[in-house]
């Protein structure tokens, strides 16, 4: 079984910055890819940000240039800087990770979303 648990959301104004944190726990042989969604209020999940084990990164182009993600392979976190937030950033963020398992299996783990809410 594997855990994904995020935290860091919170409300912060228009300009401002906020952490997340994600950490995978459970019986985790290796993680590829790590990355961040988010779910606005009636709107689909969109990526944010996604980082492989080697360090490629790659985010929508909604957040670039405002926004970075970082990992620790040794730890299995993943953490997302966010600055200069605006209110379209308003959403639940939810950690993602594509988790080696077991007899060659993976698993696409999804934490239970952390909520960000920007205030202009």
């Amino acid at each position: 079984q594997v855990q994904l648990l995020e935290s860091g959301g919170g409300s912060v104004q228009a300009g401002g910055s906020l952490r997340l944190s994600c950490a995978a726990s459970g019986n985790i042989l290796g993680i590829n890819t790590m990355g961040w969604y988010r779910q606005a209020p009636g709107k689909q999940r969109e990526l944010v940000a996604t980082i492989t084990s080697v360090g490629r990164t790659n985010y929508a182009d909604s957040v670039k240039g405002r926004t970075t993600i970082s990992r620790d392979n040794a730890k299995n976190t993943v953490a997302l800087q966010m600055n200069s937030l605006k209110p379209e950033d308003t959403a639940v963020y939810f950690c993602n990770a594509n988790v080696n398992l077991r007899w060659f299996t993976t698993l696409d783990a999804w934490g239970q979303g952390t909520p960000v809410t920007v205030s202009s």
